[in-house]
């Protein structure tokens, strides 16, 4: 392990999270030391979720403000020119609002991939240390029972083969005693299957929490997109169901965000309390089951510092050591006098050669650079990538909440903008022969009633002759110029004060394509009638 990654430093972004006021549910400040257990310490969490309902509720308080005003302020008459600014307006807060939302939903897919790689190297590393631990537990278990059982064995056999020999017999028992003394160094040892257990179910539960937290910001993510583009769709294509489901749901993500802002705000400065002095709490929590010289050995790994367990595996090794030559001492000059203690001689020697191999890989395990590698991984993925995916997903929240802030302000306003385009296409005669929708009725209904376009004259000729005007009286006076312009279109300057109901007089303005319209319709009824009609 290189020197550079000996101490763990905390990012600043920790300190200052540390740094935010701590206040109980009575308004009392607390010590902002990471005590989860403490019950002030909850309550200064859960005061932070507050605040957030105490955002959303200022939030909707505001939105049901400005839809109050919105709905009861009286519509105004207004000139052609002074409708674009308010559809602009409504134009440009949806523009606003997708852009928004575009880039929350970025920053929340990079801070949910933050926060879930920061986690996933956390449970990583627990898991290697929990294997660190799991193979010291299992090496100190098989030493031990090797040399209670196995050993044991092959020396009461010896002793009743070399009786006669005394000098044998006090050999056995002086290797009795070496591994009784190597049995008494293994149970000085920590206990780690407790901290074992402790580290695996703590990872097991930090997975699991992942997970499922993971899936749902996934699926918020994606919720948050697809309302945004239905809302866009609704407000281009005018459809007033789609923009009253979107508005719904609009609201249901404003409450989701806030509350999202709420957790996450609670988690980064819980864990940030954490990441300042992590050391501390651990050697707290740990103080039952390790020794506190132990446990400081591990986090801080420092050359200066002294192994722990460098005496008793050095008397473990001294031991062995005696032991194999002892054994080999005895295979020498006994064998030949006792030729039937050879196999069980050679059997102590397998069983100290095994458990020598086994001293050799608790020394590289019981290393403090191994664990302090992984505890040193697990605090940069918890405090460096998990708090800052955090942060990234509190902006996520604050910048979803703005987006459809401005989407609920917009939505009610082209509401009103469609509703009032619906009323005036309304207040349009469907009779007019000028409306184009009643020539989309017509072509579409052939059934309907066959009217001459124009104010043409009408298909009935009683009806037609009981508007007959009075014969005028004949006068050399200069017609006018408007009963010129009406001979001039087919019509008749005599019926120039009767009313315009099956007259053929065009309306006072008009496109060439009506003019051409009308006048082709004036021959028509001209080859219809006759003369009947003539001047």
């Amino acid at each position: 392990m290189s020197s550079a990654r000996v101490d763990y430093i905390a990012p600043w972004w920790t300190y200052w999270l540390h740094g935010f006021p701590h206040i109980n549910l009575r308004f009392q400040p607390t010590d902002n030391r990471f005590q989860p257990e403490d019950e002030n310490y909850q309550q200064s969490l859960m005061f932070l979720g507050c605040v957030a309902a105490a955002g959303l509720g200022l939030n909707l308080l505001c939105l049901a403000v400005y839809l109050s005003c919105l709905c009861c302020g009286r519509r105004e008459e207004e000139e052609e020119e002074s409708k674009k600014p308010s559809s602009c307006c409504v134009t440009w807060s949806a523009v606003a609002a997708g852009l928004i939302t575009c880039v929350a939903v970025g920053v929340g897919f990079y801070g949910n991939s933050e926060t879930n790689d920061g986690v996933y190297q956390m449970t990583y590393s627990l898991y290697n240390a929990n294997h660190t631990l799991g193979g010291v537990d299992s090496l100190v278990t098989g030493t031990m029972g090797g040399m209670k059982s196995g050993l044991h064995q092959h020396l009461a056999r010896l002793d009743e083969i070399f009786a006669t020999r005394g000098d044998y017999v006090q050999t056995l028992q002086f290797m009795q005693q070496m591994a009784d003394n190597v049995i008494k160094q293994l149970l000085g040892l920590p206990d780690w299957e407790e901290a074992k257990v402790d580290l695996a179910s703590i990872a097991d539960q930090t997975a699991n929490i992942e997970y499922y937290r993971w899936l749902t910001y996934l699926l918020l993510l994606i919720l948050d997109l697809i309302i945004c583009l239905l809302a866009c769709l609704g407000l281009a294509k005018q459809s007033r169901w789609l923009l009253t489901t979107m508005m719904v749901f609009g609201v249901l993500t404003l409450i989701l965000s806030w509350t999202s802002l709420g957790v996450d705000l609670a988690t980064a400065v819980g864990t940030s309390d954490f990441c300042v002095s992590p050391d501390k709490y651990i050697m707290s929590q740990t103080k039952s089951v390790i020794s506190a010289d132990i446990v400081h050995y591990y986090l801080y790994c420092n050359q200066t510092l002294s192994n722990p367990f460098q005496q008793p595996l050095t008397i473990f090794q001294r031991s062995l050591t005696t032991m194999q030559i002892q054994i080999q001492s005895l295979l020498q000059f006994a064998v030949p006098l006792f030729p039937t203690a050879e196999r069980d001689l050679l059997g102590i020697q397998h069983l100290l050669n095994s458990s020598e191999a086994s001293l050799h890989q608790l020394t590289a395990l019981l290393d403090c650079r191994g664990l302090n590698k992984d505890y040193l991984d697990a605090m940069v993925g918890v405090c460096y990538d998990g708090v800052e995916g955090v942060l990234y997903l509190c902006l996520f929240s604050i910048l979803a909440a703005c987006a459809f802030t401005v989407m609920l302000c917009a939505i009610p306003r082209a509401w009103r903008q469609i509703a009032s385009r619906d009323r005036d296409y309304d207040d349009i005669d469907e009779e007019d022969p000028f409306n184009p929708r009643a020539r989309r009725i017509g072509s579409q209904n052939p059934n309907h009633t066959n009217m001459h376009s124009f104010c043409s004259y009408s298909s009935s000729l009683g009806s037609q002759n009981s508007l007959h005007p009075p014969a005028p009286t004949v006068s050399n006076t200069p017609m006018p110029e408007y009963m010129n312009q009406t001979a001039l279109f087919g019509g008749n300057p005599r019926y120039e004060n009767v009313p315009l109901i099956g007259r053929g007089s065009p309306p006072p303005s008009y496109s060439p394509t009506m003019r051409a319209t009308y006048l082709s319709m004036t021959e028509e009824q001209s080859r219809h009638f006759g003369n009947d009609f003539q001047a």
